[in-house]
């Protein structure tokens, strides 16, 4: 049966063919109408966010530190980045931290998605850009205005070692197998000095920084490797070490996962940039952000792929 939908010729009232009276045609055609608006309306909005439109976000962290002195740390710098990300996108921004004990679970949570985006150590930005090329920087630490940091190779505040070179036959720890500072720049700054593995009388993975100092304050160890800033933190706890190296490497990297939306992404670079939260910088340890290229971490690289030497002990 063909039905006139008001478009076309007009109905003839003689045509047997047309059931409908004119008033009914009337109110059909004017439901019509309204119902074709109505879906060329709800298309246009599908492109408009809702004043309750709000984009959620899981931010991963691996603990360098104590589980609950991460989050204390992490926390006034999310919530300062959460605001400043809503200002730039112009919708709500709310970031969820997501805090994990290893770095091998960190990187892990990054390469599937569980983190839209993280807060990582250089090696571990590294090798997960190994694995995902698409992984893309949004930010680097910036500390004094520099975007380096120091390693450090300490002993107990009263020991007899001064220098590298009276390591050889000693106790050494080092924090994470995948630490930058705790492992692999600290391994390279001992293989340029000539110490390496079979040179040590016995080494260890502590896994964090802070376990580190304190091995060596507590004479479990002769020395170790930890980054500068928990040195620091210790220091001013009342830990007795104190520095007999110093080797720089690239602060920490924010890092999107692969896949985040481009236009995410530049509004947290735009937000991190922009950071000027005191009381969300001092937590961090940083003096805001800087912008970061992938070369900037090939020395790292290559600390990586030498790192063998260590092992191998060849100096």
């Amino acid at each position: 049966m063909k039905t006139d939908f008001c478009v076309g010729r007009r109905a003839n009232p003689a045509d047997n063919h047309s059931s409908l009276r004119p008033a009914n045609r009337r109110t059909f055609c004017g439901f019509a109408a309204k119902l074709m608006g109505g879906l060329v309306l709800f298309s246009m909005l599908q492109g408009i966010p809702s004043a309750d439109a709000k984009v959620t976000l899981v931010f991963g962290v691996y603990t360098s530190e104590k589980p609950s002195a991460m989050v204390k740390q992490m926390r006034p710098s999310l919530k300062a980045l959460s605001k400043a990300a809503t200002e730039v996108l112009g919708e709500e921004v709310e970031i969820k931290l997501d805090v994990v004990k290893t770095y091998l679970e960190g990187r892990a949570g990054l390469l599937s998605g569980r983190f839209d985006f993280m807060r990582l150590g250089p090696a571990s930005y590294v090798l997960a850009k190994n694995e995902k090329p698409g992984l893309r920087l949004l930010a680097i630490e910036n500390k004094k205005g520099s975007k380096t940091t120091n390693g450090i190779i300490c002993v107990k505040a009263d020991s007899h070692i001064t220098n590298l070179d009276q390591l050889r036959g000693r106790l050494f720890a080092f924090g994470n197998k995948r630490s930058t500072l705790g492992r692999y720049v600290a391994q390279q700054a001992l293989v340029d000095a000539g110490i390496v593995a079979r040179g040590l009388a016995r080494y260890e993975y502590l896994g964090r920084h802070d376990k580190v100092g304190r091995a060596v304050a507590a004479g479990t160890f002769d020395a170790g490797a930890l980054s500068e800033s928990t040195f620091k933190k210790l220091i001013k706890k009342g830990v007795q070490i104190r520095a007999i190296a110093k080797f720089p490497a690239p602060t920490k990297p924010w890092v999107a996962r692969e896949g985040m939306s481009p236009r995410i992404a530049q509004a947290l670079t735009q937000a991190l940039l922009s950071l000027d939260d005191p009381k969300a910088l001092k937590a961090l340890r940083a003096n805001g952000f800087m912008a970061i290229t992938d070369r900037e971490f090939d020395g790292v690289r290559k600390a990586i792929r030498d790192n063998q030497r260590f092992f191998e002990g060849i100096g």
